[in-house]
């Protein structure tokens, strides 16, 4: 088992956990993910570490509450335990000086960007972050970003802080900065990571996104986790997770992504019928 070290809302619908796993964080690298279980009964989901601290031995998530298990992680309390966290699962983002990199974070992907973005800072790039929201309020973790980052960046749908505009204004803010970008990442939905490809191709920037397919054992076995990159049939589980955004066939993973979308829903429905839907099950990431 797995105790519950802390738990809480970062932002509407978004919820940080840490837990004590000490195999997971002495062999944690940025870019890797964990299969975690709520409890007994519960299905296995794949999380993006955020964070970890070998010392400590902890790991820390960071995920948006959209089904039964994550509504069902977002309840617990600290001093309780959760019965799976394996891991460290995938590969780690391949970290080298590039020169400029630019990262492009929104929903649970502005946490999922943080240990890429302390790695390569720390190997010597001009790191450049841009984080996306509807609004300023759903913005969370900027202090640290701000201290992994050469200029952090905001887009706002409402404008409340930094652009205004969605991720279509992309070209824009590329414009503006003004300075050549060699390299690119891009964590969170699949719309976030699409249109983020979509700019940089024809600009001739590498990008890289870590892919989200539906997953169930997280090792290769099971093949669910399948998705097509530059013609080729690959697990984002062993395979990946990241991938080069220009080869991914987006509207097949936006397919396998949606494909039990209904019968995720009913169990929310069954217990919205027992007591009132918390606010942390009625948001949901743009895609």
């Amino acid at each position: 088992m797995f105790n519950v070290v802390a738990i809480r809302m970062l932002a509407p619908n978004v919820h940080l956990l840490t837990v004590e796993a000490p195999d997971v964080a002495r062999a944690a690298a940025a870019g890797q993910f964990v299969m975690v279980r709520p409890n007994e009964e519960g299905e296995r989901i794949p999380l993006t570490l955020a964070d970890w601290d070998a010392d400590l031995g902890t790991v820390t998530l960071v995920f948006l509450s959209v089904g039964r298990t994550t509504s069902e992680l977002a309840k617990l309390e600290p001093g309780q335990a959760i019965p799976t966290v394996a891991g460290p699962l995938g590969n780690a983002t391949i970290i080298d000086n590039y020169g400029t990199v630019l990262l492009v974070g929104g929903c649970y992907g502005i946490a999922s960007i943080y240990p890429i973005a302390r790695a390569l800072r720390a190997a010597g790039n001009r790191v450049i972050v841009l984080i996306e929201a509807r609004s300023s309020f759903l913005f969370y973790w900027e202090d640290r970003l701000k201290d992994v980052s050469d200029r952090l960046l905001f887009l706002t749908r409402d404008g409340s802080q930094g652009t205004c505009g969605h991720i279509d204004q992309l070209p824009r803010i590329l414009e503006d900065l003004d300075e050549p970008i060699d390299r690119a990442y891009a964590n969170g939905c699949t719309y976030i990571m699409k249109r983020t490809s979509d700019t940089t191709k024809p600009l001739g920037i590498p990008t890289y996104v870590a892919l989200n397919p539906i997953m169930i054992d997280g090792t290769g076995m099971c093949g669910v986790c399948r998705v097509s990159v530059g013609g080729r049939t690959q697990f984002a589980c062993v395979d990946g997770p990241d991938f080069d955004g220009h080869e991914v066939d987006w509207d097949e993973l936006k397919q396998r992504r949606g494909m039990y979308a209904a019968e995720e829903l009913i169990p929310l429905r069954s217990s919205a019928a027992q007591e009132p839907m918390h606010a942390h099950m009625q948001g949901r990431c743009h895609e």
